[in-house]
This record gives structure tokens, sequence and C-alpha cells, in this order.
């Protein structure tokens, strides 16, 4: 069972990728852990976005359900062999053993929900239930646990209280401390780190993205994309280092001598098709203030750190408000350069 709604163009979905790059001593312990018999039932795979979290979750999911013996699985997760049977019913969500819980498409829309909701944790609950009598090992991959709702959170941590027998838990997650304790203390914690440079290169090159770049435009991409594939790509292929560019632009020019291009900005996010440059907008802003704070931190000035903080908080809240109630886009972008323009210096 899969749902790969909301792959970037370019980008290969995390079911069908059979490359991995980075995290070798994390892939490592995963394939120690099951080996030895003591694989936590639940494991909270946890980083920034766009590092692989999904790509390793699958890559694991495989190396089990190739080697449902623990004791005679290999000590590494190796890539997965294209030509596997396992492997394909993987990747077309054909496989009965594997379930990919993440934000359904609404129907009536067109559009990703802006949720997980409760009726996706019971289908994985039924999921669960129908194969639990067959012996094999059976996989839930929550992507991201982020997008639970409180009623799915609530859902989910009943199975995580009492989870069947060869049963495992990958749950996703870009910002841990926004789950629910209760859901953190049931999960072994797996922290993953951003890519570094070279592997940002080797990611790229695997997608075919740098063939034809000009050095230039790869070197800005990567030193703006903070050790994400995804964030590389926002900025590659939907305008992401034109909309970062211009951000900063308008920031250093203010609200009076700006006010034209804000308008110019807000409106291009605002377009039907450009979904994606809106997202990354969104993002980039959350980054680039959460950067502030972390700065601030290292240099003992708690003050502007808590000012900054506190500020990325509260626009993560009115973004996700605005996001839930299909709020005007044009209207919430330049909300944003209001309330940045509005704060008193830290």
């Amino acid at each position: 069972m899969s749902n790969d709604t909301g792959v970037l163009d370019g980008a290969i979905p995390p079911a069908q990728n059979t490359r991995l790059f980075g995290h070798e001593a994390t892939a490592e312990f995963l394939a120690g852990s099951y080996r030895s018999g003591h694989l936590h039932h639940a494991l909270l795979l946890e980083g920034p976005e766009g590092i692989g979290k999904a790509t390793l979750a699958y890559r694991f999911a495989y190396h089990i359900l190739t080697h449902p013996e623990a004791g005679n699985a290999p000590p590494t997760l190796d890539d997965p062999d294209p030509d596997s049977p396992v492997l394909r019913q993987i990747a077309g969500g054909a496989s009965h053993n594997l379930m990919h819980l993440a934000r359904p498409l609404d129907v009536k829309t067109g559009r990703v929900k802006s949720a997980i909701t409760v009726d996706e944790v019971r289908r994985a609950g039924h999921f669960l239930s129908q194969t639990s009598g067959t012996g094999a090992w059976r996989i839930v991959i929550v992507d991201p646990a982020d997008d639970m709702n409180r009623s799915a959170a609530n859902a989910i941590l009943k199975i995580l209280e009492e989870p069947p027998r060869k049963t495992l838990f990958l749950v996703l997650s870009h910002a841990p401390g926004k789950l629910l304790p209760t859901i953190r203390s049931r999960c072994m914690p797996v922290r993953l780190e951003p890519l570094s440079e070279e592997n940002m290169r080797k990611g790229l090159d695997h997608l075919g993205l740098t063939a034809h770049q000009d050095s230039a435009v790869v070197d800005a991409v990567i030193d703006n994309a903070g050790g994400s594939l995804s964030n590389a790509l926002l900025l590659l292929r939907y305008g992401g280092l034109e909309i970062a560019e211009t951000f900063e632009q308008i920031l250093e020019a203010g609200e009076g001598a700006s006010r034209v291009q804000m308008h110019a900005l807000a409106d291009s996010l605002a377009a039907r098709d450009r979904e994606m440059a809106y997202t990354f907008f969104c993002r980039y802003v959350l980054d680039r203030i959460s950067a502030m704070a972390v700065s601030a931190a290292s240099t003992q000035n708690l003050h502007a750190a808590n000012h900054w903080a506190t500020t990325a908080g509260t626009l993560e809240e009115n973004l996700a408000i605005a996001d839930g109630y299909n709020l005007d886009r044009k209207q919430t972008v330049l909300s944003v350069f209001s309330s940045l323009f509005r704060m008193p210096a830290a």
C-alpha cells in the first residue's frame, strides 16, 4: 500500500529509489539492530526535510522483507535489487506487508489534504489486523508524523502502546518536538543529519540535475539548500533561487521601498501553477528565521535567540492556519512581510 503524493519534479519517489547518500552509520545501526533480534517496534527517524529519511525507511523495509529471518540477514543495508519482486511490489504500492501512511488526496479538490487524518490511521489498524495471522513482518511508514492531526495522533498512539507481534513502525519527523510526548516516548529516536556537500553533489548527480547546469548555479544551490535534496530541487526547478534572492532584497530595502517588489512576489506565488514555489517560500522564511535564532544562541545572545525562535513558531502556526483554511496566498505572503517589518529589533 502506498501514497506517493507530493513528490517533487525531478525527484525519485522514496519507494523506488535504490540509492541512498549519507547516513552510513545509521544504516549500519539499523541493520545490526534487526540482525540481533533486538529491534525496537517503533523507530522515530528525525531530521530536516529532504535529507533521505523516507528513502532510508523504504530501504530498511526492503531489507527486512527480503530477509524475514533476522539472524540470517546481512550486516549492512545494501542497495535494493531493481529486479527483486519485493522491490517491485514496494515500488508499485502492492506489498501486502508494507503500508505508507501519509496525507491523503482529497478527491473533491484534487489536492493533498493538510493533515493525516484519523481515517488513515484506522486504515493502518485494518492493514495490521488483516495480516496478523501470516507470521510475516508488517511495516508501517508514517511520513511524516508531523502531519497527523490530534485525532490521528491519539489513534496511532493506541496501536503503538500494544503493537502486534512482528510489527515495525518507521515514524518520520522533520520536527519531533511537535509530536505528542507519549508518541515520542514509545519510539526509539534515530537522528539523521543534513547531507554533506559531497553527498549533496552525489545526490544531485544521481538525479541528473547537474549535467547541464552552470557550476556557479550548482554551488549556489548547495550553499542555500541546507543539506536537503528537496530544498535543492525547489531551488533548481521551482524558482527557489530567485525567490530567496527577492526575499533578501525586500528585507534589506525595507517595507516602503520594496512595496512594488513585495506585491509582485506575492502575485507570483499565488498563481495556480506555483504550489511548490509557495511551499518553498514558506519553508525558506521559516528556515531563515530559525537560523537567526541558532546564530544568536551560538553567540550567547539568549534574548535574541528567544525572540527569533518565538517569531518562527508564531509564523509557522499562522502559515499552517492559512493552509488549513485555504486562505488567499497573496495576502498570506504579504502578511508574512508585514509581520517581519513590524517586529522590534531583537
